[in-house]
């Protein structure tokens, strides 16, 4: 049978001495999913498909009104988004040995650890592929295009700049509220701020890049964000192993910086389906398992992530220093 864990994949413990406590495992920050609204959809709604509705901006009312005339009026207007919410998920299968043998609880530190990161990396990376996909992209320098993308391309504050000025032109609002200063090192306050998501590459560029202020200078830290690694140009950034990336032609790999405001995106789960983790003792296959030889972990969740406004969500796409 493929696809099991035997005796071959976790070899015997007895050697010498044996520490119970397993290896941490190199796991992605798994951020993408953070900021987005979560609007989930009714267990039994006799539909998958999630529907978003947003309300058109009336033009400005500046024309006076005329003595004892009734004005004409408005009209609403509605713009719906559609999502289909699907299934994902993964198992793995241990047997009766490797349950007999160890002297660790195998099915309950997998569903805790393993497949826990599986299932936290499996969303994030699909929250991250759609709001990457966005039409409001910038390309670094005097790039129009990926592929003119050259290894000198790097963000920088003229970048980041670049990109506040497109978010606020399109009536985007800051995500971040101001920080002020305190009478630590920075008396500088950090200004109500868009949000960034950067690759490890990225952060070791814009460590150089002028206006860059680490986390570690903020004026006050009472609401650093986890993952936060510092600000410019009124953006805070956030870094993670699983920021974007592209197959750049004169470059090897282009790095997608996200920059977004408030209610840029959403999330959508199943009510009461949104993520489960089934466990099938041994013997629970009956005459499919007729010696009581395998066991099973495995997850399974219901999730989409959409875009909710284009304009409000921008990507620059750039080299960075390898």
């Amino acid at each position: 049978m493929a696809d099991m864990t035997t005796r071959t994949e976790i070899p015997a413990e007895v050697n010498n001495w044996y520490n119970k406590l397993l290896l941490d495992r190199a796991t992605p920050i798994l951020l993408h999913n953070r900021f987005a609204q979560i609007k989930d959809l009714a267990r039994k709604a006799g539909t998958n498909v999630i529907k978003f509705r947003r309300y058109g901006v009336l033009a400005a009312a500046t024309t006076a009104l005329s003595e004892g005339v009734t004005p004409a009026g408005n009209q609403l207007s509605t713009t719906e988004l559609t999502a289909t919410v699907l299934q994902y998920g993964d198992y793995v299968t241990v047997t009766d040995i490797v349950d007999m043998q160890s002297y660790d609880p195998v099915l309950m530190g997998v569903a805790e650890d393993v497949l826990g990161d599986q299932v936290g990396d499996t969303l994030d990376q699909l929250c991250r592929d759609i709001i990457a996909a966005g039409t409001t992209v910038q390309f670094a320098s005097t790039a129009t295009d990926i592929t003119e993308i050259g290894p000198a391309m790097k963000l920088n504050r003229t970048e980041v700049k670049e990109m506040v000025r497109t978010l606020r032109t399109n009536k985007a609002k800051p995500l971040m509220k101001m920080v002020n200063p305190s009478t630590g090192y920075n008396t500088t306050p950090l200004g109500r701020s868009f949000v960034g998501i950067i690759s490890e590459y990225t952060l070791n560029d814009l460590d150089d890049a002028t206006g860059w202020v680490p986390v570690e200078k903020y004026p006050n830290k009472s609401n650093v964000m986890e993952d936060e690694v510092g600000s410019l140009a009124n953006v805070r950034f956030l870094m993670s192993t699983n920021a974007k990336t592209k197959t750049g032609t004169l470059v090897t790999t282009v790095h997608c910086t996200l920059i977004f405001g408030t209610r840029a995106y959403a999330q959508t789960r199943i009510s009461g389906e949104s993520l489960k983790n089934i466990v099938k003792p041994l013997g629970s296959a009956g005459s499919a398992d007729p010696l009581n030889q395998r066991a099973t972990s495995g997850w399974k969740a219901t999730y989409v992530a959409r875009i909710l406004n284009q304009s409000w969500i921008g990507r620059i796409e750039h080299a960075v220093t390898e």
